[in-house]
């Protein structure tokens, strides 16, 4: 039996965007990638957007997914930790699924240390002060009270309003962005900021911008942004030495790791 001692990482799957029947496709490719990685995965961490909209009232949860939150529960029973930061399409993950796979949620970025290497681990939006209108978004969106008044809304609509947001957003902005420079893009303005900081943080990783990039912001220290598995199918792999950003894909029956 191998050893566990890899750590994964993934993001921004956004299960459940349409169209169902290439959301379901990707799905299923997860489900792959996450049968081979349990094998030797001593931690699995997911780094937001993993659902294109998830909302928990007391009683009832989204629909679908069952594969893949099925395949999380068995990986996390064969001692798998499991942890995801939740992104901007799915803050609203309450405790179901803590209590159903034994997830591990936390709500901050978070800074962890494996074998001496430190991490900085978050979704990797809202980083740029001046989007003033994405934070006010977010604050209402996270406010308890606001919260409390959309659950009073019946599923079936509020959902509905969900999808056609979203929707809306990538028409308007696109599902995918451009890089924007080195000196432009938030997430590694951010990690410079935070290396002058806290200097011992040796990788800061996020996800939400959809594209997969590893760039050293010093000799010694990297930004990495995990990309998606809409159109990239790209992870991250710590071996306890050095860290990689993979792809996985599935052509023509076979799997293919780049």
């Amino acid at each position: 039996m191998a050893e566990r001692n890899r750590i994964y990482f993934a993001s921004d799957l956004h299960l459940g965007m349409q169209p169902a029947r290439e959301s379901r496709r990707r799905e299923l490719l997860f489900v792959k990638w996450l049968e081979e990685i349990s094998a030797d995965a001593s931690e699995l961490w997911l780094l937001g957007d993993v659902f294109d909209y998830w909302f928990e009232y007391r009683k009832v949860v989204p629909r679908g997914f069952t594969r893949f939150l099925g395949k999380l529960a068995t990986v996390s029973d064969l001692g798998v930790k499991i942890h995801l930061i939740p992104g901007n399409h799915d803050i609203w993950i309450f405790d179901y699924l803590p209590d159903e796979i034994g997830m591990e949620v936390h709500v901050d970025p978070v800074i962890r240390s494996w074998n001496n290497h430190v991490f900085l681990l978050g979704h990797g939006d809202g980083l740029h002060k001046g989007d003033y209108i994405y934070r006010m978004l977010q604050g209402i969106f996270k406010n308890r009270i606001m919260q409390w008044l959309y659950a009073r809304i019946h599923p079936n609509g509020s959902m509905a309003f969900a999808h056609w947001w979203s929707k809306r957003s990538r028409i308007k902005h696109g599902a995918f962005g451009a890089f924007l420079g080195e000196e432009q893009e938030h997430q590694l303005q951010y990690a410079r900021k935070k290396l002058r900081e806290n200097p011992e943080i040796e990788y800061f990783v996020f996800g939400h911008r959809h594209i997969p990039f590893d760039i050293r912001i010093s000799d010694q220290n990297r930004a990495i942004c995990l990309g998606d598995w809409i159109g990239n199918f790209t992870y991250g792999v710590f071996d306890g030495e050095k860290f990689e950003l993979k792809k996985f894909l599935e052509e023509e029956g076979e799997i293919i790791r780049r």
